[in-house]
Protein backbone atom coordinates (compact mmCIF):
# COMPACT_ATOMS: atom_id res chain seq x y z
CA UNK A 1 0.00 0.00 0.00
CA UNK A 2 1.67 3.69 -0.86
CA UNK A 3 1.80 5.53 2.19
CA UNK A 4 2.41 9.32 2.18
CA UNK A 5 6.34 9.07 2.73
CA UNK A 6 6.04 6.91 -0.66
CA UNK A 7 4.56 10.43 -1.96
CA UNK A 8 6.96 12.21 -0.39
CA UNK A 9 10.24 10.53 -1.56
CA UNK A 10 8.95 10.47 -5.20
CA UNK A 11 8.02 13.98 -4.92
CA UNK A 12 11.22 15.12 -3.32
CA UNK A 13 9.64 16.97 -0.36
CA UNK A 14 9.24 16.12 3.05
CA UNK A 15 6.13 14.32 4.74
CA UNK A 16 4.82 17.79 6.19
CA UNK A 17 4.74 19.71 2.43
CA UNK A 18 2.87 16.36 1.23
CA UNK A 19 0.44 16.99 4.50
CA UNK A 20 -0.21 20.47 3.75
CA UNK A 21 -0.59 20.18 0.31
CA UNK A 22 -3.72 17.10 1.24
CA UNK A 23 -5.29 20.41 3.56
CA UNK A 24 -5.03 22.69 0.91
CA UNK A 25 -2.58 24.70 2.98
CA UNK A 26 -1.71 28.43 1.14
CA UNK A 27 1.77 27.94 2.85
CA UNK A 28 2.50 25.45 -0.56
CA UNK A 29 3.50 27.32 -3.60
CA UNK A 30 1.77 26.85 -6.40
CA UNK A 31 4.97 24.36 -8.42
CA UNK A 32 5.67 22.14 -5.26
CA UNK A 33 1.88 21.54 -4.93
CA UNK A 34 1.71 20.41 -8.88
CA UNK A 35 4.85 18.33 -8.24
CA UNK A 36 2.64 16.49 -4.92
CA UNK A 37 0.05 15.66 -6.93
CA UNK A 38 1.61 14.33 -9.83
CA UNK A 39 3.52 12.03 -7.15
CA UNK A 40 0.20 11.29 -5.47
CA UNK A 41 -1.44 10.76 -8.70
CA UNK A 42 1.52 8.23 -10.54
CA UNK A 43 1.63 6.09 -7.51
CA UNK A 44 -2.62 6.27 -6.98
CA UNK A 45 -2.22 7.37 -3.40
CA UNK A 46 -5.56 7.20 -1.72
CA UNK A 47 -4.86 8.97 1.80
CA UNK A 48 -7.33 7.36 4.41
CA UNK A 49 -10.46 9.39 5.81
CA UNK A 50 -8.45 9.08 9.67
CA UNK A 51 -5.20 10.00 8.27
CA UNK A 52 -6.63 13.38 6.86
CA UNK A 53 -8.84 14.22 10.25
CA UNK A 54 -5.69 13.14 12.32
CA UNK A 55 -3.59 15.62 10.31
CA UNK A 56 -5.91 18.84 10.80
CA UNK A 57 -6.12 18.19 14.47
CA UNK A 58 -9.05 16.47 14.95
CA UNK A 59 -11.11 13.06 14.31
CA UNK A 60 -12.82 12.09 11.75
CA UNK A 61 -14.08 8.90 12.83
CA UNK A 62 -17.42 7.92 14.15
CA UNK A 63 -17.60 5.59 17.12
CA UNK A 64 -20.38 3.36 17.37
CA UNK A 65 -21.08 1.34 21.37
CA UNK A 66 -22.47 -1.94 20.92
CA UNK A 67 -23.34 -4.66 23.01
CA UNK A 68 -22.99 -8.13 21.44
CA UNK A 69 -22.02 -6.46 18.12
CA UNK A 70 -22.06 -10.30 16.62
CA UNK A 71 -25.78 -11.16 16.81
CA UNK A 72 -28.06 -10.58 13.49
CA UNK A 73 -29.92 -8.22 14.87
CA UNK A 74 -26.92 -5.88 15.36
CA UNK A 75 -25.16 -6.54 12.30
CA UNK A 76 -28.31 -5.80 10.15
CA UNK A 77 -28.27 -2.34 12.32
CA UNK A 78 -24.06 -1.59 11.17
CA UNK A 79 -25.13 -2.00 8.04
CA UNK A 80 -27.72 0.59 8.17
CA UNK A 81 -25.03 2.63 9.69
CA UNK A 82 -23.06 2.56 6.84
CA UNK A 83 -25.39 2.98 4.49
CA UNK A 84 -26.12 6.28 6.68
CA UNK A 85 -22.58 7.48 6.59
CA UNK A 86 -22.41 6.84 2.69
CA UNK A 87 -19.76 8.85 1.55
CA UNK A 88 -18.92 11.49 4.25
CA UNK A 89 -15.23 9.89 4.60
CA UNK A 90 -16.03 9.16 8.19
CA UNK A 91 -14.53 5.91 9.67
CA UNK A 92 -16.86 3.68 11.86
CA UNK A 93 -14.79 2.18 14.94
CA UNK A 94 -17.00 0.01 16.95
CA UNK A 95 -16.64 -0.58 20.76
CA UNK A 96 -17.96 -4.07 21.76
CA UNK A 97 -19.92 -3.93 25.09
CA UNK A 98 -19.80 -6.93 27.19
CA UNK A 99 -20.30 -5.78 30.39
CA UNK A 100 -21.03 -2.47 32.69
CA UNK A 101 -17.21 -1.99 33.09
CA UNK A 102 -17.08 -2.27 29.51
CA UNK A 103 -19.89 0.59 28.69
CA UNK A 104 -18.57 2.97 31.45
CA UNK A 105 -14.92 2.48 29.92
CA UNK A 106 -16.14 3.07 26.65
CA UNK A 107 -18.14 6.11 27.56
CA UNK A 108 -15.91 7.94 29.32
CA UNK A 109 -13.05 7.61 26.92
CA UNK A 110 -15.59 8.90 23.91
CA UNK A 111 -16.15 11.92 25.71
CA UNK A 112 -12.71 13.59 25.03
CA UNK A 113 -13.46 15.19 21.42
CA UNK A 114 -10.27 14.13 19.96
CA UNK A 115 -11.21 10.42 19.86
CA UNK A 116 -14.08 10.51 17.72
CA UNK A 117 -16.32 13.24 16.15
CA UNK A 118 -19.86 11.71 17.13
CA UNK A 119 -21.04 8.35 19.12
CA UNK A 120 -23.58 5.87 18.11
CA UNK A 121 -25.28 3.96 20.92
CA UNK A 122 -27.20 0.87 19.57
CA UNK A 123 -29.20 -1.00 21.73
CA UNK A 124 -27.82 0.12 25.23
CA UNK A 125 -29.23 2.54 27.68
CA UNK A 126 -26.89 4.85 28.75
CA UNK A 127 -26.78 5.87 32.82
CA UNK A 128 -27.57 8.75 32.93
CA UNK A 129 -24.71 10.57 34.66
CA UNK A 130 -22.99 8.73 31.52
CA UNK A 131 -24.58 10.37 29.26
CA UNK A 132 -24.90 13.68 30.62
CA UNK A 133 -21.26 13.47 30.77
CA UNK A 134 -20.89 12.89 26.97
CA UNK A 135 -23.55 16.16 26.27
CA UNK A 136 -21.61 18.20 28.41
CA UNK A 137 -18.19 17.39 26.49
CA UNK A 138 -20.04 18.57 23.50
CA UNK A 139 -19.76 15.40 22.06
CA UNK A 140 -22.58 14.83 19.35
CA UNK A 141 -24.42 11.08 20.54
CA UNK A 142 -27.24 9.63 19.13
CA UNK A 143 -29.07 6.44 20.11
CA UNK A 144 -30.66 3.90 18.62
CA UNK A 145 -33.08 1.11 19.75
CA UNK A 146 -32.00 3.00 23.84
CA UNK A 147 -33.91 5.66 25.09
CA UNK A 148 -32.15 9.25 27.10
CA UNK A 149 -32.69 12.38 28.06
CA UNK A 150 -31.17 15.05 26.15
CA UNK A 151 -30.27 13.30 22.74
CA UNK A 152 -31.98 12.22 19.57
CA UNK A 153 -33.15 8.67 19.90
CA UNK A 154 -34.04 5.89 17.06
CA UNK A 155 -36.85 3.48 18.60
CA UNK A 156 -39.67 1.39 18.09
CA UNK A 157 -42.81 0.51 20.55
CA UNK A 158 -41.54 -2.93 21.93
CA UNK A 159 -44.70 -3.18 24.20
CA UNK A 160 -46.59 -2.64 21.10
CA UNK A 161 -44.93 -5.32 19.64
CA UNK A 162 -45.45 -7.51 21.87
CA UNK A 163 -49.28 -6.67 21.79
CA UNK A 164 -48.77 -7.30 17.54
CA UNK A 165 -47.29 -11.10 17.87
CA UNK A 166 -49.63 -12.07 21.00
CA UNK A 167 -53.03 -10.14 19.40
CA UNK A 168 -51.85 -12.14 16.13
CA UNK A 169 -51.79 -15.60 17.87
CA UNK A 170 -54.93 -14.56 19.70
CA UNK A 171 -57.29 -14.01 16.81
CA UNK A 172 -55.91 -17.66 15.51
CA UNK A 173 -58.04 -19.09 18.51
CA UNK A 174 -54.54 -19.75 20.83
CA UNK A 175 -55.58 -19.11 24.49
CA UNK A 176 -52.55 -21.13 26.05
CA UNK A 177 -49.89 -19.01 24.65
CA UNK A 178 -46.02 -19.24 26.53
CA UNK A 179 -43.42 -16.51 26.20
CA UNK A 180 -39.70 -17.00 25.82
CA UNK A 181 -37.17 -14.16 26.11
CA UNK A 182 -33.72 -12.78 27.97
CA UNK A 183 -34.08 -12.09 31.92
CA UNK A 184 -35.69 -9.00 32.50
CA UNK A 185 -32.99 -8.53 35.44
CA UNK A 186 -29.67 -7.68 33.55
CA UNK A 187 -26.89 -5.61 34.06
CA UNK A 188 -26.25 -3.42 31.31
CA UNK A 189 -29.94 -2.44 31.69
CA UNK A 190 -31.57 -3.88 28.84
CA UNK A 191 -35.41 -3.29 28.40
CA UNK A 192 -36.60 -4.83 24.85
CA UNK A 193 -37.90 -8.16 26.38
CA UNK A 194 -39.57 -6.84 29.44
CA UNK A 195 -41.04 -4.61 27.65
CA UNK A 196 -42.35 -7.01 24.77
CA UNK A 197 -43.26 -9.24 28.08
CA UNK A 198 -45.49 -6.70 29.04
CA UNK A 199 -47.35 -6.23 25.59
CA UNK A 200 -47.99 -10.13 25.85
CA UNK A 201 -49.60 -9.90 29.04
CA UNK A 202 -51.39 -6.84 28.25
CA UNK A 203 -52.65 -8.57 25.27
CA UNK A 204 -53.76 -11.68 27.12
CA UNK A 205 -55.36 -9.60 29.81
CA UNK A 206 -57.76 -8.23 26.80
CA UNK A 207 -58.39 -11.53 26.17
CA UNK A 208 -59.67 -12.36 29.36
CA UNK A 209 -56.88 -14.56 29.79
CA UNK A 210 -54.73 -15.14 32.87
CA UNK A 211 -51.09 -15.40 32.65
CA UNK A 212 -49.52 -18.96 33.50
CA UNK A 213 -46.70 -18.87 35.35
CA UNK A 214 -45.19 -21.89 33.89
CA UNK A 215 -45.64 -20.36 30.71
CA UNK A 216 -42.88 -17.96 30.89
CA UNK A 217 -39.29 -18.97 30.94
CA UNK A 218 -35.59 -17.04 30.24
CA UNK A 219 -32.65 -17.27 28.43
CA UNK A 220 -29.69 -15.59 27.33
CA UNK A 221 -29.82 -14.82 23.60
CA UNK A 222 -29.20 -18.07 22.30
CA UNK A 223 -30.65 -20.29 19.94
CA UNK A 224 -29.63 -23.94 21.43
CA UNK A 225 -30.25 -22.70 24.96
CA UNK A 226 -33.79 -21.50 24.05
CA UNK A 227 -33.87 -24.86 22.60
CA UNK A 228 -33.73 -26.83 26.03
CA UNK A 229 -35.86 -24.35 27.39
CA UNK A 230 -38.62 -25.02 25.05
CA UNK A 231 -38.33 -28.60 25.02
CA UNK A 232 -38.82 -28.43 28.72
CA UNK A 233 -42.13 -26.33 27.87
CA UNK A 234 -43.58 -28.64 25.36
CA UNK A 235 -42.80 -31.48 27.54
CA UNK A 236 -45.04 -30.52 30.31
CA UNK A 237 -48.31 -31.89 31.05
CA UNK A 238 -50.68 -28.98 29.60
CA UNK A 239 -47.78 -27.72 27.25
CA UNK A 240 -48.67 -24.41 25.17
CA UNK A 241 -50.15 -23.88 21.93
CA UNK A 242 -48.60 -21.18 20.27
CA UNK A 243 -45.41 -19.63 21.58
CA UNK A 244 -43.80 -15.72 21.06
CA UNK A 245 -40.32 -15.48 21.35
CA UNK A 246 -38.86 -11.98 22.03
CA UNK A 247 -36.08 -13.00 19.49
CA UNK A 248 -35.95 -14.38 16.44
CA UNK A 249 -32.97 -16.30 17.18
CA UNK A 250 -34.67 -17.65 20.55
CA UNK A 251 -37.81 -18.89 18.35
CA UNK A 252 -35.32 -20.87 15.85
CA UNK A 253 -34.49 -22.92 19.27
CA UNK A 254 -38.60 -23.51 20.09
CA UNK A 255 -38.62 -24.69 16.56
CA UNK A 256 -35.84 -27.19 17.06
CA UNK A 257 -37.44 -28.21 19.99
CA UNK A 258 -40.52 -28.62 18.49
CA UNK A 259 -38.88 -30.93 15.79
CA UNK A 260 -37.06 -32.68 18.67
CA UNK A 261 -40.07 -33.73 20.41
CA UNK A 262 -42.05 -34.64 17.13
CA UNK A 263 -44.78 -31.89 17.33
CA UNK A 264 -45.54 -30.70 13.54
CA UNK A 265 -45.53 -26.68 13.07
CA UNK A 266 -47.90 -25.07 12.66
CA UNK A 267 -50.05 -27.89 13.16
CA UNK A 268 -49.31 -28.97 16.95
CA UNK A 269 -47.94 -25.95 17.48
CA UNK A 270 -47.55 -22.03 16.46
CA UNK A 271 -44.28 -19.96 16.61
CA UNK A 272 -43.73 -16.44 16.66
CA UNK A 273 -40.29 -14.33 16.78
CA UNK A 274 -39.21 -10.69 16.56
CA UNK A 275 -36.89 -8.82 14.69
CA UNK A 276 -36.69 -10.42 11.04
CA UNK A 277 -33.37 -11.07 10.91
CA UNK A 278 -32.28 -12.97 7.77
CA UNK A 279 -32.47 -16.74 8.88
CA UNK A 280 -36.16 -16.17 9.67
CA UNK A 281 -37.40 -16.06 5.89
CA UNK A 282 -35.53 -19.38 4.99
CA UNK A 283 -37.08 -20.75 8.21
CA UNK A 284 -40.51 -19.47 7.28
CA UNK A 285 -40.65 -18.08 10.75
CA UNK A 286 -43.75 -15.86 11.41
CA UNK A 287 -42.39 -12.48 13.34
CA UNK A 288 -42.54 -8.59 13.98
CA UNK A 289 -40.13 -6.80 11.81
CA UNK A 290 -38.63 -3.87 13.49
CA UNK A 291 -36.63 -2.03 11.19
CA UNK A 292 -33.11 -2.65 11.81
CA UNK A 293 -31.31 -1.14 8.63
CA UNK A 294 -33.48 1.63 8.38
CA UNK A 295 -32.86 2.80 12.51
CA UNK A 296 -29.03 2.15 11.56
CA UNK A 297 -29.08 4.72 8.49
CA UNK A 298 -31.20 7.06 9.95
CA UNK A 299 -29.02 6.91 13.28
CA UNK A 300 -26.18 7.92 11.62
CA UNK A 301 -28.22 10.65 9.70
CA UNK A 302 -29.06 12.08 12.55
CA UNK A 303 -25.65 12.14 14.00
CA UNK A 304 -24.24 13.62 10.83
CA UNK A 305 -26.60 16.53 10.94
CA UNK A 306 -25.28 16.85 14.43
CA UNK A 307 -21.56 16.79 13.56
CA UNK A 308 -22.21 19.62 10.75
CA UNK A 309 -23.85 22.07 13.19
CA UNK A 310 -27.45 21.55 12.00
CA UNK A 311 -30.64 20.13 13.65
CA UNK A 312 -30.04 18.23 17.17
CA UNK A 313 -33.02 18.67 19.09
CA UNK A 314 -33.33 16.03 21.44
CA UNK A 315 -36.21 14.09 19.30
CA UNK A 316 -37.83 10.72 19.47
CA UNK A 317 -38.09 8.90 16.07
CA UNK A 318 -40.38 6.29 16.36
CA UNK A 319 -40.18 3.90 13.52
CA UNK A 320 -42.99 1.14 12.70
CA UNK A 321 -43.25 -2.24 13.42
CA UNK A 322 -45.16 -4.66 11.02
CA UNK A 323 -46.02 -8.11 11.20
CA UNK A 324 -44.94 -11.05 8.57
CA UNK A 325 -47.07 -13.43 8.75
CA UNK A 326 -45.06 -16.71 7.37
CA UNK A 327 -45.43 -20.71 7.70
CA UNK A 328 -45.14 -21.43 11.22
CA UNK A 329 -48.21 -19.52 13.18
CA UNK A 330 -51.90 -21.53 12.29
CA UNK A 331 -55.01 -21.99 14.15
CA UNK A 332 -54.43 -24.01 17.07
CA UNK A 333 -55.61 -27.78 15.97
CA UNK A 334 -59.11 -28.80 17.08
Amino acid sequence: MVTIDDVAAHAGVGVGTVSRVLNKSPQVSDATRARVEAAMAALDYRPSPLARGLSRGRPHSIGAVVPFFTHASAVERLRGVVAGLGSAGYDLVLFDVESPEHRAEHLAALARRDRAAGLLVISLPPPPAELERLVAAGMPVVLVDARGEGVPTVVTDDVEGGRIATQHLLDLGHERIAFIGEPPDNPLGFTATAQRERGWREALAHAGIDVDAELVRYCEHDRLVARTLGAEMLAAQRRPTAVFASSDVQATGVLLAAADAGLPVPDDLSVIGFDDIEISEYAGLTTVRQPLFESGRLGAELLLAGIDGGDTAPATHELPLELIVRSTTAAPRG
